[in-house]
């Protein structure tokens, strides 16, 4: 029956994981799950805390910092074209198949629709889809 407390304790320690999201107490509770499996063959209290030290020390020194680091990343800047993908724009020049200009901030682009049916005017706004080179391809924004 010592499966039971093992159980108790690790949706204890859950709780307390949800309100403090250290991902310690997560861990702890893992490896208190794993105490409670080794109680269900009834080997005994020596390997059931054998197991629930094991298992909580690998979590907190192998798991846990890895975890940790992969949170902390700062997130992925996109610089240079990539930037520009999803930025609004203005048509300078008539943007159609073969040419157009546009202004994307305060620089200039070639560009052509991404749609290539598309004939956008000057003066309409527009999203830039993708850049190829040098040449934005955009869309007319609804």
């Amino acid at each position: 029956m010592s499966w039971i407390v093992w159980l108790i304790v690790a949706a204890v320690l859950g709780v307390a994981e949800l309100l403090t999201t250290t991902l310690a107490f997560g861990l702890i509770a893992v490896a208190a799950l794993v105490a409670a499996v080794v109680g269900t063959f009834h080997i005994g209290l020596a390997a059931e805390l054998a197991a629930f030290v094991v298992a909580a020390g690998a979590g907190l020194g192998f798991v846990r910092p890895i975890a940790m680091r992969h949170i902390k990343q700062p997130p992925l800047l996109r610089t240079g074209t990539a930037a520009l993908v999803g930025r609004s724009a203005i048509v300078l020049e008539e943007v159609s198949e073969h040419s157009g200009r546009i202004r994307i901030g305060g620089e200039e682009w070639s560009s052509r629709p991404y749609d290539e049916s598309l004939v956008i005017p000057v003066g309409a706004k527009v999203d830039v889809m993708q850049i190829e080179g040098a040449t934005a391809l955009v869309y007319p924004r609804e």
